[in-house]
């Protein structure tokens, strides 16, 4: 019998982690990719003709925190930002206001408002309380959570708790029974609160001290502690976001002694500095903090090694008002928004470099869903996975926080203003547009939960 038409053919110049086939085509047949190639494009139902533009996979955010400020309703906002940045997967993170998820009965619970609101697809990490949650591990993953976090420092004692070491290691070592990775916040307590204190009696809360109070030896003793204890538990530990590059050749000394150590890069990493945070003030202000020019450029060559596991934004879309720096920099929350310039930025730092935009459809989409247990139904153009692209139009574009699709208390970005290369020109989620360049399509509840597909650790090798 004739194989019927297929429903979609989407045309464009293909971006794969090895090579572009230019006028290429993806052939879908429900919400999955049946067929991809070059030429003459099959017979199908439908024809989306984005011919001249890049199609990538649709890019798989690591990192980001829906709901650290406002809540699980965040959800909402923070996936259209996704969808009109090219982002068709989110891997929210665990530390929600008012409860951060501990155990699967709060999972399934937060799967039921991603499942109501959500605009993209939406995986989930969980976490442990500060006391007496290592128990509650095993329901966690076989509730579906893709990942585990744990943090070595304190923001709030019950959403965002420093675990301690004996504690830690426990833990590390239930997760390891789970083959699932434990991503950890990685900087010192006992020498970030010494050094706040020390300048909040001298006086000094101007920007800098953000950097000041958070060196690189804070997060390089917290590395060190992490990679130590998953060595001794087995398990798969993992940096949340190494702004230095030794972090990086940390992890790859401790996978030759045996152990399971990663990192990742958020996108910040790659471009900001501490000349940028003076500039933004608390607009500027994540943990941990930019780095010098010179820093940048070792990440980068930590990349360009594969040294990092993927790139990542770390989004936290706090209310405009709780970034907002008044003489005291200790006072804003932290953390950037990062959504809606992901795709667009990561075009145009690569761009600047002379480096192929290969590189961004591997560390920004097929590397984060391995890492997170989510390949190969994300993360790649391939036969077989959800229709999932993002759709990139080349040219000179301006990026205008106005134009973030969120709540409007959150329509702000450090990248505000910055010269793009790229822009969304279309995003595709499971076979649908949900993203025209101009308005996001989907409704709240076109995304879905996606669970853990499987429980191979993947540390970065082909």
């Amino acid at each position: 019998m004739e194989q019927a038409p297929f429903d979609l053919v989407i045309l464009g110049d293909l971006v794969l982690p090895d090579a572009v086939l230019p006028g290429g085509y993806v052939a879908v047949r429900g919400e999955a990719v049946a067929a991809i190639g070059q030429g003459a494009p099959p017979p199908a139902a439908a024809v989306a003709d984005h011919s001249g533009m890049l199609v990538l996979p649709g890019l798989v955010d690591g990192h980001m925190h829906t709901s650290s400020s406002t809540g699980w309703p965040g959800i909402e906002g923070a996936t259209m930002s996704a969808a009109a940045g090219g982002v068709t997967t989110c891997v929210d993170m665990p530390y929600d206001v008012p409860r951060p998820v501990t155990d699967a009965a709060i999972l399934r619970e937060k799967v039921g408002w991603v499942e109501r609101l959500a605009h993209v697809d939406v995986a989930l990490y969980g976490t442990i309380r500060k006391e007496g949650g290592v128990e509650a591990i095993a329901g966690l993953a076989e509730a579906g959570a893709c990942s585990f976090k744990l943090s070595t420092y304190e923001y709030d004692p019950v959403r965002f708790p420093r675990i301690d070491h004996p504690t830690m290691l426990e833990a590390f070592r239930e997760i390891a029974r789970t083959g699932l990775m434990c991503a950890v916040h990685n900087e010192d307590q006992e020498l970030v609160a010494r050094l706040t204190e020390a300048a909040k009696a001298a006086g000094r809360t101007d920007p800098i001290m953000h950097c000041r109070t958070r060196p690189p030896l804070a997060e390089s003793m917290a590395n060190l502690a992490i990679f130590e204890l998953g060595l001794e538990a087995g398990a798969h530990v993992h940096l949340a976001h190494s702004s230095l590059a030794r972090g990086f050749e940390a992890a790859r000394l401790f996978r030759g002694m045996g152990g399971k150590a990663t990192g990742e890069a958020c996108i910040q990493y790659l471009c900001m500095t501490e000349e940028d945070l003076v500039r933004l003030e608390g607009f500027g202000k994540c943990n941990p903090p930019f780095r010098t020019a010179d820093e940048v450029e070792r990440v980068w060559a930590a990349l360009l090694r594969g040294e990092v596991a993927y790139v990542s934004t770390d989004h936290a879309p706090w209310p405009r008002e709780r970034k907002a720096y008044t003489g005291d920099i200790f006072a804003p929350g932290a953390g950037l928004t990062g959504m809606q310039s992901f795709a667009p930025l990561m075009f145009t730092l690569l761009e600047e470099r002379g480096l192929p935009v290969t590189l961004m459809a591997r560390f920004c989409a097929e590397r984060p869903a391995r890492f997170h247990g989510l390949h190969p139904k994300k993360g790649a153009i391939r036969v077989g996975a959800d229709a999932d692209l993002c759709v990139l139009e080349r040219g000179d574009f301006r990026l205008d926080a106005r134009d973030i699709r969120d709540r409007e208390d959150a329509r702000w970005s450090p990248y505000d203003g910055r010269a793009m290369r790229a822009r969304v020109a279309a995003t595709w989620l499971r076979g649908r547009r949900v993203w025209d360049g101009r308005e996001v399509l989907a409704k709240p509840g076109t995304g879905r939960f996606v669970p853990r597909q499987h429980r191979e650790t993947y540390l970065g090798e082909a």
